[in-house]
């Protein structure tokens, strides 16, 4: 496990469905057995699972997927979110998944919750990485989705921002996002990658997304991994009982020593809590 974050080796696809251009969604697809969907976080492609595909895929089938406008994917149409989610769906009805466990992190984790509250679902578990069910909420004082729109300054300046600037921006926010400095300049890479347009509207879309009530739909086993910095564990347990109030049961670990890339600032740890979770009946 050591040099976790720096293994190179090629991606053994089986099957690559949903790849035509401007598809909300594309997947890779590798590994046999139960399938695991693995969800990334905003603006982070599919591809930054396989550390963990890696050591998965001799037991489950793992479709990592990558959402558009981010990892050199063609961006879509707006709105984005409830198109990607859409099509989420789609991918499990059409591909026939069965028993699925989805894994996602950060808005992938909030997306997963989203699809086990979805009645006729198709999804065993769900393990949800430094991921909150209404980030808005947590972000925004006197939060109410239907205030936020596209076209508000701060997405304007936000989309003339120089290149230049918004480097300096990818740079200093990936620094608050992991401890692992090759990690960051992962993260920051991927905010340049990322279509600017998805970055920036994409982000209303997800600062909308509030699934709260949605949870108390959700009746199959989930664990939640929580990041303890930078607000220390005090602060994160009070933030996750309040946001999770409405999910009737949940395994709650918070990870030490880790920002909100878990799987990158402590990898082994990650390892164990994701196997330990899909042995959970």
């Amino acid at each position: 496990m050591k040099n976790f974050i720096y293994v190179l080796t090629f991606f053994l696809i089986i099957s690559v469905p949903a790849q035509k251009d401007n598809q909300p969604i594309y997947a890779q697809v590798s590994g046999k057995g139960k399938p695991i969907l693995l969800l990334p976080g905003f603006t982070v492609p599919g591809d930054s699972w396989l550390p963990i595909i890696k050591e998965l895929e001799a037991n489950y089938e793992c479709h990592a997927i990558t959402l558009a406008g981010f990892g050199r994917k063609k961006a879509i149409d707006f709105p984005w979110l409830p198109k990607v989610n859409e099509a989420l769906e789609n991918y499990i009805s059409k591909n026939n998944l069965k028993s699925i466990t989805v894994i996602g992190h950060s808005l992938g984790g909030t997306i997963a919750a989203w699809l086990a509250s979805r009645e006729k679902n198709n999804i065993e578990k769900i393990i949800l990485v430094d991921a909150l069910p209404a980030t808005g909420a947590l972000m925004i004082p006197n939060y109410n989705p239907d205030y936020l729109v596209y076209e508000s300054p701060f997405n304007k300046q936000q989309l003339n921002m120089s290149t230049k600037d918004f480097e300096n921006l990818a740079n200093s926010m990936s620094k608050g996002m992991s401890l692992n400095k090759d990690a960051q300049n992962n993260i920051k890479k991927w905010m340049l990658q990322a279509d600017r347009k998805t970055y920036v509207y994409g982000y209303t879309d997800y600062l909308k997304f509030d699934i709260r009530e949605n949870l108390k739909n959700i009746k199959i086993p989930v664990t939640l991994l929580a990041a303890e910095k930078p607000y220390g564990k005090d602060m994160v347990k009070q933030t996750y009982d309040n946001q999770y109030k409405n999910l009737a049961n949940y395994d709650f670990v918070i990870a030490e020593n880790s920002a909100h890339f878990i799987m990158f600032d402590q990898p082994e740890w990650f390892l164990k809590q994701i196997k330990k979770s899909l042995a959970l009946k």
